[in-house]
Formats: structure tokens, sequence, C-alpha cells
């Protein structure tokens, strides 16, 4: 018998809390093991990013209405989770039925002891959706985890960051993320890609800051598309193209785009181009170089050349060479948990090198940058210790380069300090730093 789109979630989100793996890739990989269509790959997913966005919010219930709550199995667990995500977030599915296919998910997966468990537990919090207990307000760290899933390691940094807005980027991080995709000018208008993805039924809107961006709610997989396999298309968020712009790469320009998979700034920047020009896109991972080629030969994009290449000791052939050098550093995703909500349970001692190989990069990439050229550093994140705090101590080390100011579409803007941080509550795009660097005329090396 065929796996439901339940049961694939529930196999997911299992191996997600037992391995700590990546929620992304399993879903894909569970989703075609399963065979499951359009619609059932849709709801699969909505619920694996629920449940796990959700998570600590719907144990909290459970604990509330359970009479034992420390004995409930791991795996009851998940299936409890489960069920609860639809009884309070999902309008369009039943109470009853969630009840119903939370005991049926227990009897099908060897947990039958515990069909009566899960049914009056699920029952009792259908019962009470509308006057559910309230989250104690002991402390705002342990209010606002609770409210919104977030362990309180990670919404302690969140308040260090943002302190009375940080309800509000919590909020948005938990809602879910559009796709988002960008207008191949090299093949196509955006008012032509508009009118075909209308046909399709799919209801892009063009986003708010970015030319020739689209978001889609509810996209299912976008890679099926026509249009997507004629090259007249790409997936990146707004944040990462707006990076890119504030770059002001020009036809003929020789970039390297140092940290570059899977290679949407590589493409942004050979639009930018015209694909006049150079882009040499290297990244340390070689594995993930046919990420870019592929991408590259569907978009029919000439001018990217790859190549393995660690950004903190870069060739030194592209010494004083690039008139453009994009950044992207790796770093801890904060502003990105919208769309990859695994993020929040990473162990957030281990972001604490993170700055110091940031650093590195830019320090290695430096060279590459010819007397008067642009140095792009982005990530990812929100955190000032990743952003501005590894920009100042680039800066102090190495006064051939200071910021310079850019300016972006509106509601943006100048952005006349050079650097500037995206955040999701306020431009509808991923939380993101860009700054902008310019290195002298006169400078040597």
């Amino acid at each position: 018998m065929a796996e439901t789109a339940r049961e694939t979630a529930l196999r997911i989100l299992e191996r997600c809390r037992r391995d700590r793996a990546f929620s992304d890739a399993l879903l894909a990989d569970g989703i075609a093991k399963a065979g499951l269509d359009a619609r059932d790959a849709a709801l699969c997913t909505r619920l694996c990013y629920g449940v796990l966005q959700n998570a600590l919010l719907c144990d909290f219930y459970i604990d509330c209405f359970a009479a034992n709550p420390s004995k409930i199995e791991p795996k009851v667990r998940d299936i409890l989770r489960l069920s609860v995500y639809q009884i309070l977030f999902m309008d369009k599915i039943p109470s009853h039925a969630a009840v119903s296919e939370g005991v049926a998910l227990c009897k099908k997966t060897g947990f039958a002891r515990a069909a009566g468990l899960a049914n009056a537990v699920l029952r009792k919090i259908a019962e009470n959706r509308e006057k559910l207990p309230e989250i104690p307000k002991t402390d705002e760290c342990s209010y606002l985890s609770t409210k919104y899933s977030m362990p309180k390691p990670l919404t302690a940094l969140f308040l260090g960051a943002f302190g009375t807005e940080t309800e509000s980027f919590l909020a948005e991080t938990n809602t879910p993320a559009p796709s988002v995709i960008q207008t191949n000018t090299l093949k196509t208008t955006p008012e032509a890609l508009f009118a075909a993805l209308m046909e399709h039924g799919l209801d892009p809107k063009p986003h708010r800051i970015v030319p020739g961006c689209f978001e889609i709610e509810s996209a299912g997989d976008l890679t099926k598309l026509p249009e997507y396999r004629d090259g007249l298309f790409y997936v990146q968020d707004a944040a990462a193209r707006l990076a890119v712009l504030a770059a002001t790469i020009e036809p003929g320009n020789t970039v390297l785009d140092a940290c570059a998979a899977p290679g949407g700034k590589s493409f942004a920047a050979a639009l930018a181009m015209g694909d006049r020009g150079t882009i040499f896109s290297r990244d340390i991972h070689e594995k993930k170089l046919p990420l870019i080629e592929t991408g590259a030969k569907r978009l029919g994009i000439s001018s990217i050349q790859t190549a393995a290449m660690d950004a903190k000791a870069p060739d030194q052939a592209l010494y004083g060479v690039c008139d453009v050098v994009l950044a992207d550093a790796p770093c801890s995703g904060l502003g990105v948990i919208r769309k990859k909500p695994d993020i929040r349970y990473k162990d957030v001692s281990a972001l604490d090198g993170l700055p110091e190989v940031q650093l590195s990069i830019l320090n290695g990439l430096a060279p590459c940058v010819k007397p008067g050229g642009v140095l792009l550093y982005s990530t990812c994140t929100v955190l000032k210790r990743e952003n501005d705090e590894v920009a100042n101590a680039f800066l102090a080390a190495h006064d051939e380069f200071s910021p310079e100011p850019f300016t972006l579409p509106d509601p943006v803007g100048a952005v006349e300090s050079g650097r500037l941080t995206l955040l999701p509550q306020v431009h509808k795009t991923d939380g993101f730093y860009i700054c902008k660097l310019r290195k002298r005329n006169d400078a040597n090396g």
C-alpha cells in the first residue's frame, strides 16, 4: 500500500529528530520514494516544515493535556506533534480528521498501545482550540522560546541582537516562506515570464524591491515547469540578488564569486554584465561545482568559469585582476530560518568560531581586488558578530579599503554607510547582510 503524505512526513520528522538530518534533503528524497503527487507532496512539505517551526509550542500543549508527558515515547511524540500542528495551524483540515489520523498513525507504526493516549490528548487539544492554556510569562526568553519554538540559547542571542523587535523577527521566521525566483533577462522579460507563470495558475507576485523578481506561494516543484527547463528563471531570494546589485557589476568586468555554490550570485552577476565579461566561480567543495555548471548551461550563460578553491588561500593568478570580488561567507544561517527550520536546533556554541573563518576569507580575498575595485562581503545571518564586527576587524587591518555608499531600488534606496542588514519582518526577504568595500586606486597588490 502506498505511503500517505502524513506517513512520509512522520518518517522524515523522525529522521530529523533521531539523526539531526536536514529536512530539505530528506523531503526531496522522501517524497520521491513515496511517489507522492504534487498535492500530497505540498502537504508533506507543509507538515514537515510546520512541525519543525512549531515543535516546542506543540510540546507545550501536549504536556498540558497528557497525564504523564515524560513517559511519552519519542515516536509517539512525533505523531502527536504532527497532529497538533494540523489542529492548530491548518484550517482546511478538520480537527476530528487530524485526531483520527493521529490515532491511525499510532496503530500503523507499531504503537497501538499509545492509541488511547493519542486519542485523549488530541481530542482535548481540539476541544480547547479556542481557549488553550496560556504560555507562562515568567521571563521573556522562556516565553518567546515556547511561543515561537526557538530554543532558549538562540532566543537569547536574538534578544541581544534585536531587543524589543525580537518578537516581530521571530514571528516572521515562523511564517511559510514563498518560493522566490529571478527572471533570466538573457532569455526573456519579466512581463513575459509573469504571463507564462500565470498560465500555469501560479499567481506570481512581483517583489516589492527587486525588479524581475517574483514570489510564488505554494509553488510546488518549480523545476518541473517548462520555463525552468528552458532557463527563463532561476531560484534565488531577493536578498542575495540585492547583494549583487549593491556591487554595481558592469559589462566587461572580471568578477570573482569566491564561495559560489550553488551559483545564484554568479548567475546574477552574469545578468548584470549581460554575460559580457568573466566570472570566476569558485567553491571549496569541488563536488558542488556541477550545480553551477548545470545551472549556467540551462540559463545560457557563457561567462562563468568554475574551479575548486579555498577562499582563505585563493589562486595567486587572481591577485589584482578582479573588478569585483563577491565574498558570501559561510555563516550561521540565522537569516534563513523560515526556509530552513532545522537551523534553530543548531548548537549555538558551534557558531562561535565563524567570525574567525569569515575574517580569514576576507583577508585571503583582499589581494584579488584590483586597485579601485570592490570587495562585497555578505552573509545570510543577522548577528553583528558575524557581520559588522567582522567588517570592522577587516578594515582595521586593511586601510586600503573603505566602506562605499550604494543605492538599491526603493523602498531601500540609498545606503550611505555602505552596510545594510536586511530583515524578513521589514524587507520581506531573507535575513541578510551586505557590506560594500572599495579599494583605493593607489593601493598596491
